[in-house]
């Protein structure tokens, strides 16, 4: 049985579609910029993964809020889609972009969900800076040395999405704040792609393609009938 407590209404301007395709990355990104990164406008921050299903929101709500996000992505295009997006500079993972990044402007806080890039994140934030770690998708860090960021004073932050929407109130919140973005027009992401359920093998095919927007399973084509998405 449902739990109305859990059920979130979405406002007019928010189609099922959208609602779907951002709901589980767009609150993580919500809470790892607003409770933890609280970087303040004009600050310089670094993105892993720009182009990513967090990376994408998490980007586009950093720089509404005046900050100047630079970051890494995988390959030209991507690059090209989170300069297109608002990121001030965008480096290859192909290349020595953690040089390129400590010869910029001082990096405050650096958004981590790679997990195996932990060591080069705490090396490219400023003394007295923050690395934020919200996932693995390439891997586990290795064993993080705390006195080492003692003696420069940085921090590591991390938390878990479920542990802030802890109530009926706190998922409101946030999500019309998220919400917010999208209908300001300040938050735009790429299309996503819908398949019938029926075409479930297509879908899974192309999620493992190098798609970057979301896929989206519907029944009959419905809008209403969304019922899942993946990146």
């Amino acid at each position: 049985m449902t739990q109305p407590e859990k059920l979130i209404p979405l406002p007019d301007t928010v189609s099922f579609e959208l609602a779907a395709s951002i709901a589980l990355q767009g609150l993580t990104a919500d809470f790892l910029a607003h409770d933890l990164g609280r970087d303040q406008p004009g600050a310089t921050v670094f993105v892993h993964g720009l182009t990513g299903g967090v990376g994408q929101i998490l980007a586009q709500m950093l720089t509404a809020d005046g900050i100047n996000v630079i970051g890494v992505t995988g390959n030209e295009a991507k690059r090209q889609l989170a300069l297109q997006q608002g990121a001030k500079q965008v480096f290859l993972r192909s290349t020595d972009w953690v040089a390129q990044a400590q010869n910029g402007a001082p990096i405050t806080t650096v958004y981590d969900g790679v997990g195996s890039t932990l060591a080069a994140s705490l090396n490219i934030v400023q003394s007295r800076g923050k690395v934020v770690f919200f996932g693995m998708a390439a891997g586990d860090p290795a064993p993080v040395d705390p006195m080492a960021m003692l003696s420069s004073s940085k921090s590591l932050l991390t938390g878990d999405l479920w542990d802030y929407l802890s109530d009926h109130s706190a998922r409101l919140k946030r999500s019309w704040r998220l919400f917010s973005y999208f209908q300001a027009g300040k938050i735009n992401l790429t299309p996503a792609q819908k398949f019938d359920l029926s075409a479930g093998r297509a879908a899974y095919e192309r999620l493992l393609s190098e798609h970057t927007g979301k896929i989206i399973l519907t029944i009959g084509n419905k809008s209403s009938d969304v019922v899942r998405t993946a990146d």
